[in-house]
């Protein structure tokens, strides 16, 4: 399998265990950018913190990976895309989103806090683009037709305030190893931005799946 795909023979109980230990500390990590943001805390406190974290950064630093987190496939079809930027369960950056497949596509309801803000009070326009990219990916796999993206085009139609969000994506129709993929990000509004993609499977990802089910990205 190409670099930074790995096969995952964790066992069920193993992979939960890790859930519960690296969800929760992720998340706390998550809050602390959120507070360091917002704080107005005295300078010596800052001091004091900053102290602290990177001491704790230290520790932490002297047992890890060599690389990235990679996404790791069971032989079900499972996958733990970890790292990843929008849904990795251990990736502070990441909100993350809980992506949900149905008849009609996957959605998703998830909150973007200060550490997502571009005009004020507003949500960046490239993070809405980080986005929908993975939501217009993972409609693909769910529909059996996972790829890559190959162009992602984009329509603001208002601004995105920070706070609860929405979006769904669909398959819009399918050409061989060619997928186009459709969806759109609401606020409270309505629809702030719609997006539309093609997303082509490789090569080795095609020979790959003759030898097994496709694989999902919801884990």
């Amino acid at each position: 399998m190409s670099s930074g795909y790995q096969i995952d023979q964790t066992s069920l109980e193993a992979l939960e265990a890790e859930r519960g230990l690296y969800g929760p500390f992720t998340e706390a990590i998550r809050e602390l950018v959120d507070v360091a943001i917002r704080t107005t805390a005295p300078a010596a406190e800052i001091r004091r913190a900053r102290a602290e974290i990177e001491e704790i950064a230290a520790r932490l630093r002297g047992e890890g990976l060599a690389g990235p987190y990679g996404v790791r496939f069971r032989t079900d079809g499972a996958s733990r895309a970890w790292g990843n930027a929008v849904i990795g369960l251990r990736n502070a950056v990441a909100p993350p989103l809980v992506i949900t497949a149905d008849d009609r596509g996957v959605h998703s309801e998830f909150h973007l806090g200060a550490a997502y803000e571009g005009p004020p009070g507003s949500v960046h326009g490239g993070v809405l683009s980080l986005v929908l990219d993975q939501m217009l990916g993972q409609a693909a796999g769910a529909g059996g037709k996972p790829g890559m993206t190959a162009t992602l085009t984009l329509t603001y139609r208002q601004r995105t305030p920070l706070g609860d969000l929405s979006a769904r994506a669909w398959i819009d129709r399918v050409e061989d190893h060619k997928t186009w993929a459709r969806g759109e990000l609401s606020g409270p509004d309505g629809v702030t931005v719609e997006a539309e993609g093609l997303f082509i499977l490789p090569r080795w990802a095609r020979e790959r799946l003759g030898e097994g089910p496709a694989p999902r990205f919801f884990e």
